[in-house]
């Protein structure tokens, strides 16, 4: 006679019990690794967009530099920007001129915050910036002119981020 707490046991699904909780464990496994592998293409994704902003960003500064340097007022020698906010508000004209709109973000650091590529002493001024991120670069090849043509820098044996210099070479320095 069975006791009046135990309950009686169903014919045939007896052993049943542990396989459902094996499946749904193994859904949860399956389910885990294909969320793991969209976060790094997700991840790889937006690091190539950063690089495609930064590439774009350093043309921006690049250019700035380009038009500080050549549009310079009569009877002043051309020269490099002090600093970075002299693109902003270039006071060397009676009324200033704008190289640039704004200091760009550093899509790579999320920081105004730039490496700067200085003249030589006793000028000490800005021919180019460069991001201050160590991260490796996942962009080798594909760079555009002037950066592919060895004019400017050879970024494509670049380690980090900080090895891609965006550098304006005035005309008479090209060959030195």
């Amino acid at each position: 006679m069975a006791s009046p707490t135990s309950r009686p046991c169903r014919p045939g699904r007896r052993g049943q019990a542990g396989y459902t909780y094996i499946g749904l464990m193994f859904l949860v496994a399956v389910m885990g690794i294909t969320l793991a592998a969209a976060g790094m293409v997700w991840r790889t994704q937006a690091q190539r967009e950063h690089e495609a902003e930064l590439l774009f960003i350093g043309r921006q500064f690049t250019a700035a530099i380009a038009r500080y340097y050549e549009n310079t007022p009569v009877g002043q020698r051309p020269g490099f920007p002090a600093k970075l906010e002299d693109l902003l508000d270039d006071r060397r004209w009676p009324v200033p001129r704008r190289h640039l709109r704004r200091i760009f973000i550093d899509p790579m650091t999320a920081s105004t915050e730039w490496g700067l590529v200085r003249t030589p002493a006793p000028d000490n001024r800005i021919m180019g910036v460069y991001s201050l991120s160590k991260e490796t670069p996942l962009k080798r090849t594909g760079f555009g002119w002037p950066y592919d043509a060895g004019d400017i820098a050879d970024i494509t044996a670049a380690l980090t981020y900080q090895d891609w210099r965006f550098i304006y070479v005035a005309p008479g320095d090209r060959g030195n």
